[in-house]
């Protein structure tokens, strides 16, 4: 907002409004929405964040003035890599899965999440609606709140490289979630020595970085000591079969065509995680994950 000199108007209630929600995952889906409001709003243009009281329901709205979404497009918005031709010219590379995030986030505390728009070039606007119930107060929120950060699965070190930081920090959020450590890296020189320093379970490196490319990466870290531990995952916008040859043979377990289901990798990773824990950390052998 500050790069592109947006005007920032924030709304909010009188008195202190009570919800029961998970602050981190409310955080971060506000955020989402801040964020993409910024990417697609035109410079100078403005951005609104309100909190309001509607019946029973708390109501956070974030608006715009940018460009719009037609009809076709709101009927599809909240869909993984759902985006229009004049949004794609503006996702910066993006991996077109925030809003699809934020949507499956809200509704897993019974929320709900919507967008409107007037058309193109009228700007948007997303509200969340958060239902209250009459016995929430501080202590219980905070009660609850806890027990919503206890994990459930085997949680493992990934590393991250790609040169574009909104898709590797929205991927990288997307894992946080999963309740997994990740570290992001945006070159691949970095992506080696971090690599080196905490010898993560799981690496996901873009192919086209500054420094060294993830061809490169990969066959420095399968020259190294334990080499052959870390999962090696290539998100790439390269997809044919001399791609994912040349993948193989660099040292990938896994070839991910850019734009990707994250889902895919979740499941991976997790699986991953599941054998760390039942090997103890027992050296891992190439090629399992095939």
């Amino acid at each position: 907002m500050k790069r592109k000199n947006h005007a920032l108007d924030i709304t909010l209630p009188d008195k202190t409004l009570w919800i029961e929600a998970d602050p981190v995952r409310m955080a971060h889906v506000l955020s989402n929405l801040l964020n993409n409001a910024a990417k697609y709003t035109d410079a100078g243009g403005t951005i609104c964040l309100d909190i309001r009281l509607e019946d029973t329901r708390r109501v956070f709205g974030v608006a715009d003035n940018g460009i719009g979404m037609s009809i076709a497009t709101l009927q599809k918005v909240f869909r993984m890599f759902a985006q229009e031709q004049a949004a794609l010219d503006r996702s910066e590379g993006g991996l077109g899965i925030e809003l699809a995030l934020s949507k499956g986030l809200v509704e897993l505390r019974d929320c709900e999440i919507t967008a409107s728009s007037a058309g193109a070039g009228l700007g948007s606007r997303f509200e969340i609606c958060v239902p209250f119930h009459q016995e929430t107060s501080g202590q219980h929120v905070k009660d609850k709140n806890a027990e919503s950060r206890i994990l459930t699965t085997t949680t493992i070190t990934v590393l991250i490289a790609d040169d574009n930081r909104d898709s590797a920090e929205t991927l990288a959020e997307l894992l946080r979630l999963e309740g997994h450590t990740v570290v992001t890296v945006p070159d691949g020189l970095q992506a080696v020595a971090l690599a080196i320093e905490l010898k993560p379970a799981v690496m996901v490196l873009d192919i086209r970085m500054p420094g060294l490319n993830g061809y490169e990466v990969a066959q420095r870290i399968r020259l190294q000591p334990e080499g052959d531990f870390p999962l090696l995952v290539a998100a790439t916008g390269w997809g044919q079969d001399e791609d994912r040859l040349k993948a193989h043979q660099a040292g990938f377990d896994l070839h991910l065509t850019k734009p990707f289901d994250p889902q895919k990798l979740i499941d991976v990773i997790a699986t991953r995680a599941m054998l760390l824990e039942s090997s103890r950390r027992k050296p891992y052998r190439r090629h399992d994950f095939n």
